[in-house]
């Protein structure tokens, strides 16, 4: 059941898959657009795959639903939005029986200058933009790739829950930091795939 006004769902209590750092990489193709969430190994590295989703490229993004690996059998947790074809529409997010488990929404005013979302999660209530305004501005008005930095801040202590570096490669690459262990791993990794996917509209 969901709060009408904060756009909240309510979550059941329970634990926290909490990872600090994880990467995602967005394979690109000429039919589908592939996201890849890695494990951070302790020297920096790459490690483990977590998660993989698919989507069509020219399909709505709407809903993705992350798997266990490529055969996209088992699914692990998925983010769906409430409203269909809307710039400002709350997106759920799901852990792998369907329980919510958080939700993000784009701040659809704000990102007219400057790409802004809303966070949310148990105990979890933040604010994202664009870590850059001058290149968030450069953004709509050139067609080059600068490379997009997001911060997510507690609205309460302004302390940084989570945030977003896009790495200067082909293809999207993304290093997720997330130092507040409040943030589930699903729900950062959900988000993290959301600002790409709702950013290329």
């Amino acid at each position: 059941m969901s709060n009408p006004t904060s756009g909240q769902p309510s979550v059941p209590g329970g634990g926290v898959d909490h990872r600090s750092r994880f990467f995602v990489k967005q394979r690109l193709t000429m039919m589908v657009n592939r996201y890849e969430i890695r494990a951070a190994n302790p020297d920096g590295s790459v490690g483990e795959l977590l998660a993989v989703a698919q989507q069509k490229r020219m399909a709505f993004r709407e809903q993705v639903t992350f798997f266990t690996d490529e055969s996209r059998t088992v699914p692990v947790f998925s983010f769906k939005a409430r409203q269909a074809m809307d710039l400002a529409a709350v997106y759920d997010v799901f852990d792998a029986a369907g329980t919510p488990i958080g939700y993000f929404r784009k701040d659809f005013t704000a990102s007219l200058l400057r790409s802004s979302f809303h966070l949310g999660g148990p105990g979890i209530d933040a604010y994202g933009q664009e870590r850059n305004v001058v290149i968030a501005v450069l953004r709509r008005f050139t067609e080059f790739a600068f490379p997009v930095h997001f911060d997510f801040t507690d609205k309460q202590t302004g302390a940084v829950v989570m945030s977003s570096a896009r790495q200067m490669t082909i293809g999207d690459r993304y290093t997720i930091d997330v130092p507040d262990p409040r943030v589930d791993f699903r729900l950062a990794a959900a988000m993290a795939v959301g600002l790409d996917t709702l950013l290329q509209r």
